[in-house]
């Protein structure tokens, strides 16, 4: 059961600067102060109340006698008091049942003694509403309220007089603070789990942020780095052929390889400058890849040795950027992975424009070991970047042994467009 103590920081919220709460930050910093040292300490705060109560009762008692004198009673009961107001905490209900039972005997027996016993009753009733359930507390209220009514009904000999229903009175008035001490503990304790339950949402969503941005910068390092180092990989490779066969053509060679290695590091440059930069500088100007660059890719790939084939059917049309990326994208791991992989220095790329999507296929002939569907992170990336969009992506080996690779990227809703014939039909980008 949580206390009241554990909403000892909710006034530093509430007193922080810039807050209405502010001219109260030091009151309100004791107030937490106190609350904490009680918390910390229960047994000691439970001692000094029992002896101040027990204390100040006994001697009012004695007081209001004819003299200030104190009997083997009085003490008695101050004992009684101390050690059940001590145990409250730990078992609210005996210590209620004890002290109930002990005011009923002392007002049947010697009313002038019992102020001290129903005084305590009282605070075991506020320990057990503040504490207990709602019918157990109820019922605690119930039964302590009827049995103090008829010991003081019977000792007065009248069952309407002052001393009955006021005892009555002060019964209902420690159940109510009882009630809304437990209330507002369940009010602080929902409030609590809420901002803890708020706070974890929070860090998860930053952590599946994270990893998304991970993932998209891993994809987009993958694509960059895959492209152009496979083109200097295979320019390499021609440049030592060359340089045994045809030393003259080495240079061109090597002006390739120089280009490609120039594009890697400056693509590779825009990305580090974006993880980099603070979210005041301004971004970068330079705009995304998309298929107004698809010719500049093409080209890098003709120069590589990769003869290509291209068609468009239907009519083209500016596409989303998300969708504009990730058609680049796909055609230039697609080619890549062709280049790699293909048995012949050659593909075919097909762009379908069609109503509602944008339909990618490339077609090159495999090699024995060549890649299959579903394998490699380039494939991987090229799937979520489809489904980014909506669409989908397949890729496997076909009867005839060709491999394909086909994308559909949705597009918006637009008006229906009337395909047109193929174009650039056995033309090499």
């Amino acid at each position: 059961m949580r206390d009241l103590n554990d909403v000892a920081a909710l006034p530093d919220r509430r007193g922080a600067p810039g807050s209405a709460a502010m001219p109260y930050a030091g009151t309100t910093k004791r107030a937490a102060s106190l609350r904490q040292a009680v918390k910390a300490h229960p047994f000691l705060w439970d001692t000094a109340l029992a002896a101040v109560i027990a204390s100040v009762a006994t001697v009012l008692e004695a007081l209001s006698k004819s003299g200030p004198s104190l009997s083997g009673r009085d003490a008695g009961a101050a004992g009684v008091t101390f050690l059940l107001l001590l145990a409250r905490r730990r078992a609210p209900l005996t210590v209620l049942a004890l002290a109930l039972s002990g005011a009923v005997t002392a007002i049947v027996a010697a009313p002038a003694n019992a102020h001290l016993l129903q005084t305590t009753a009282m605070i075991a009733l506020y320990t057990v509403t503040a504490a207990s359930l709602q019918w157990p507390a109820i019922t605690a209220t119930a039964v302590t309220a009827m049995a103090l009514y008829v010991a003081n009904a019977h000792a007065a000999g009248s069952v309407i007089s002052g001393e009955t229903f006021g005892v009555v009175a002060f019964v209902g008035m420690a159940a109510a603070v009882g009630f809304s001490v437990r209330t507002w503990r369940s009010y602080v304790a929902a409030a609590e789990e809420r901002a803890e339950r708020a706070e974890a949402t929070l860090e998860e969503e930053a952590r599946r942020r994270v990893a998304e941005e991970r993932l998209r910068i891993a994809r987009e390092l993958h694509d960059v780095i895959a492209h152009h180092i496979a083109l200097i990989n295979v320019q390499a490779g021609v440049a030592s052929h060359l340089a045994r066969t045809r030393p003259d053509r080495v240079e061109v060679a090597l002006g390739h390889i120089h280009e490609a290695g120039s594009a890697v590091l400056d693509e590779l440059g825009q990305l580090l400058y974006v993880l980099r930069r603070s979210g005041e500088e301004s971004m970068p100007t330079e705009p995304l890849p998309g298929l107004s660059r698809l010719g500049q890719l093409l080209e890098s790939f003709t120069a590589a040795g990769l003869a290509i084939r291209q068609q468009v059917a239907g009519e083209p049309r500016p596409l989303p950027a998300a969708t504009d990326l990730a058609a680049y994208r796909i055609i230039q791991e697609g080619l890549t992975n062709a280049h790699k992989h293909g048995r012949e220095p050659g593909a075919r790329l097909l762009l379908e424009y069609r109503t509602g999507a944008l339909d990618i296929t490339i077609l090159n002939t495999m090699r024995a070991t060549g890649p299959t569907a579903g394998t490699g992170h380039g494939l991987t990336g090229m799937r979520e970047r489809a489904r980014a969009t909506g669409g989908a992506l397949s890729a496997g080996p076909e009867p005839d042994g060709t491999f394909r690779l086909h994308a559909r990227l949705l597009l918006p809703f637009t008006q229906e467009t009337v395909p047109s014939a193929a174009a650039d039909e056995g033309n090499p980008a």
